[in-house]
């Protein structure tokens, strides 16, 4: 299970059936749960702590410290749950004091190839980020939410919940749940209603959504006029709409 060139630090806690391929290293106060697969050439440093079933591939670097220039060594952690994959090149780096000290990535997600997910960022669950998607500092991106290849995301973006970007977006501002996003900079075109389906969503909720979607994008109405009439839909699907724009720090994209 455990190639005899790999080097692990006596302080690295190993679950059980845990594999690591050979040459990679692995630091102090790093946990990895039951049934990981660590390939061959990877980096993993902590604090981090990786739950059961993940699956990393070579030349990935999970855990480093962080490029902000304001970071002096503090013990600022990362946090991984389940079965997530993080394919060959991924960079993660563990947070700052200056916000909650935790990088943090969900459960069942796919990082494709040359993924970087900044300090500090918020992942969720179910999510994918396609290759050379790149997050910056504290960005946070909602569940079922699919970043397209060499995606960009600025510092403090949220990204919603089953949001979608096309191949070479650049985000500078929120996306709002369900919506699909595309250009430089990232503007609303649609909802992602073909991954709403797959996700099992009811043509009544997605008919909901849509005139969500006409509300606050095509009528040419204010942000407080369009919640105005979001906040008339009463639609559980749509609160979640009327929540992200409400709490939104950058403001959405328009």
């Amino acid at each position: 299970m455990i190639h005899p060139t790999a080097i692990i630090d006596e302080g690295a806690k190993l679950g059980r059936n845990v594999r690591v391929g050979a040459y990679s290293i692995i630091g102090a106060n790093v946990e990895i749960g039951d049934d990981c697969d660590i390939g061959p050439h990877v980096v993993l440093r902590g604090p981090t702590t990786l739950g059961r079933g993940n699956r990393i591939f070579q030349f990935a670097s999970v855990g480093e410290d962080c490029q902000d220039k304001k970071y002096a060594g503090e013990p600022t952690r990362l946090v991984v749950g389940d079965n997530n994959i993080f394919r060959e090149f991924v960079t993660v780096h563990r947070g700052t004091i200056q916000d909650q000290g935790v990088t943090s990535i969900g459960s069942d997600n796919l990082l494709m190839a040359y993924v970087h997910v900044a300090h500090d960022c918020v992942v969720g669950n179910n999510v994918i980020l396609a290759n050379n998607t790149t997050l910056a500092g504290h960005v946070h991106v909602g569940d079922w939410a699919i970043l397209g290849g060499f995606t960009g995301v600025h510092q403090f973006c949220h990204i919603g919940a089953h949001a979608f970007t096309a191949v070479n977006s650049v985000v500078v501002q929120d996306i709002p749940p369900y919506i699909m996003a595309q250009g430089h900079n990232a503007v609303p075109r649609t909802i992602n209603s073909e991954g709403l389906k797959r996700r099992g969503f009811t043509n009544e909720q997605i008919t909901n959504i849509k005139r969500a979607f006409k509300i606050l994008y095509r009528k040419g109405l204010t942000i407080n006029e369009a919640v105005a009439q979001l906040q008339e839909l009463d639609a559980d699907e749509v609160r979640s709409m009327i929540d992200f724009v409400q709490n939104s720090s950058r403001g959405i994209i328009r």
